[in-house]
């Protein structure tokens, strides 16, 4: 087995340089940017100490920020690497404001092992996981599992870019000699009853989308190598785009390639769980506390009730399961 990497992007949407320079392309002057995306949870702390308790075999962490870190990030930890935009994003695309040129250019990251595990700063891990829950001779984990895509916002670009990440792969692949050439993926037990979506799509022509977990995802280096080569122009204009776009295509579009060309090990959608505050708390607290899966997605929106009661609870269900610093804290 390779080494494996983890990566971790994070903004700190308190930093009034950060707001001053996005409001600044914004075209605005308000120096607020208080919104869900950039609240902070004050939970961070946990996604190391889950790390370092439940996956110590980890090679590298590599943590990507606009600049800042938070301040009691013990940056000097042998493990750790700060990477700053641009340290690895081409300067045509800087600064930027979208999570996609983020995330399409992970490659790029200088000394980025081959095999490498992307998180976001809202999934956590709670129970103890192997390299094998990522790698399995030497292909990504993951679960692909076709589904109708539908949109219930029209404010909200995201299923927009799943139907364009859906959309780049029928351009360069056949469904019919995709499940053809991978049946045995396409239909493993290991997806469970979610194997029957695959069966009640054979019918449509071209894929239309695919399921998304919301938790950690596995990818080879190479994959990102591949489509900026396959597809570069629309990568760069995507790259260019400041912020978010309907026309966008994401990272997401990468784990659709290795679908594509059989480069994964089916794994359970059982691994991990996707809650969203306001919605699913019980949920949250019971499945943190009593550590029911590998990883947990807390996702934060505007509705959340009382954001300071919410943060306090949940901290709290973190501390009973991950109560000591880490060695990526100060002053352990």
């Amino acid at each position: 087995m390779n080494e494996i990497d983890f990566v971790l992007p994070w903004v700190d949407g308190s930093d009034t340089d950060w707001i001053r320079e996005r409001n600044h392309y914004l075209g605005i002057k308000e120096e607020n940017v208080e919104t869900s995306r950039f609240r902070d949870w004050e939970n961070l702390q946990y996604w190391f100490r889950g790390v370092e308790k439940f996956a110590p075999w980890v090679r590298r962490i590599y943590f990507v920020t606009w600049g800042h870190v938070p301040k009691w990030l013990n940056t000097a930890h042998p493990k750790l690497t700060v990477v700053r935009h641009e340290d690895y994003i081409p300067a045509e695309y800087l600064p930027t404001f979208s999570s996609h040129p983020i995330e399409l250019n992970l490659h790029r990251i200088k000394g980025l092992s081959d095999r490498f595990v992307y998180f976001n700063d809202d999934t956590f891990l709670i129970r103890q996981v192997q390299p094998e829950d990522f790698f399995k001779n030497g292909l990504p984990r993951d679960c692909c599992i076709e589904t109708a895509l539908v949109q219930d916002d029209i404010h909200n670009p995201f299923a927009s870019i799943l139907m364009n990440d859906a959309a780049l792969v029928n351009m360069h692949y056949s469904k019919k000699e995709v499940i053809k050439k991978h049946w045995k993926l396409w239909f493993h037990p290991a997806c469970g009853t979610m194997v029957l979506r695959n069966l009640l799509m054979l019918p449509y022509r071209e894929f239309s989308s695919f399921k998304y977990s919301h938790i950690a995802s596995s990818f080879l280096k190479e994959t990102f190598e591949r489509v900026w080569q396959e597809e570069g122009e629309i990568l760069d204009r995507v790259c260019r785009t400041r912020f978010r776009s309907a026309s966008d295509v994401n990272q997401y579009v990468m784990k659709y390639w290795q679908y594509m060309e059989g480069k994964y090990v089916p794994q359970s959608p059982k691994t991990g769980r996707f809650y969203t505050v306001g919605i699913h708390d019980e949920q949250i607290h019971d499945t943190l506390r009593r550590q029911q899966c590998k990883m947990i997605c807390i996702n934060d929106t505007d509705n959340v009730g009382d954001f300071e009661k919410q943060k306090k609870r949940i901290i709290e269900s973190f501390e009973s399961i991950l109560p000591e610093k880490s060695s990526f804290e100060k002053g352990l």
